[in-house]
């Protein structure tokens, strides 16, 4: 498929209810197209590493989050991710799309690590959701955890003061260390009755930010218990 017959495909699955749901979440210049209509097309072009990129700069939210599930993270360049976070216009492509090819790149923690300290919210929320990523995928003897311990002290120290989003991706992180990580359970969890719950302000929808203690238990007792994830793509 081309550039424009992808857009094309797009543009005949958007609605204006699905729009309006879109942009209560903070999309932008969006054509209202629900993800499994998106992942309908995905299947369609497969595998074109170029035609992601072209997608992701339309600027068009459902072209770039659909750009995020067709991307091969680790074949992009470390320039690609940087313009892709620099160039995120909403959260759902700050905290998504971008983490989601992040986490497949070899300098994708080097990266989420130089991003949670931008003062530009969705960089830092998509540095948060990246390191978040790499956690739930990557064995444990694969992971920083002396780093990761700091991460959750800074969490400590830092998350009620941040930015609105940042709030949101850092709890999430403290849920994925907690979750995924199995020498650092007790200390995330010990993180997690630290910060309590945590309050963002999710602009009227009915979206929750989940308490990263109960979140955490409940990921552990289901059976089989938490697994890590082969991709963090949805």
């Amino acid at each position: 498929m081309t550039l424009q017959q992808t857009l094309d495909a797009i543009r005949a699955c958007g609605s204006e209810q699905t729009r309006n749901t879109l942009m209560k979440h903070g999309a932008v210049n969006t054509y209202g197209v629900k993800v499994a209509d998106l992942k309908n097309i995905q299947k369609k072009i497969k595998n074109d590493q170029a035609l992601a990129l072209q997608l992701y700069d339309t600027g068009v939210y459902d072209a770039m989050y659909l750009a995020g599930l067709v991307a091969d993270g680790a074949k992009m360049t470390e320039k690609q991710l940087q313009h892709w976070v620099e160039a995120s216009q909403s959260q759902g492509i700050s905290e998504y799309t971008v983490p989601w090819v992040a986490s497949e790149h070899p300098a994708g923690w080097k990266l989420a690590l130089q991003w949670i300290a931008s003062g530009n919210e969705k960089i830092a929320s998509s540095g948060w959701s990246t390191l978040g990523g790499i956690v739930s995928m990557y064995a444990d003897d694969a992971l920083d955890l002396p780093m990761l311990e700091k991460l959750l002290k800074r969490v400590e120290k830092e998350i009620h003061k941040a930015p609105n989003r940042v709030r949101y991706t850092m709890n999430s992180f403290v849920i994925g260390v907690g979750t995924y990580v199995n020498a650092l359970e007790e200390k995330a969890v010990g993180t997690a009755r630290k910060i309590g719950l945590v309050s963002v302000d999710m602009n009227g929808t009915a979206c929750k930010v989940p308490s990263a203690e109960e979140y955490i238990k409940a990921s552990r007792n289901r059976p089989g218990g938490a697994k890590k994830k082969k991709t963090i793509k949805c």
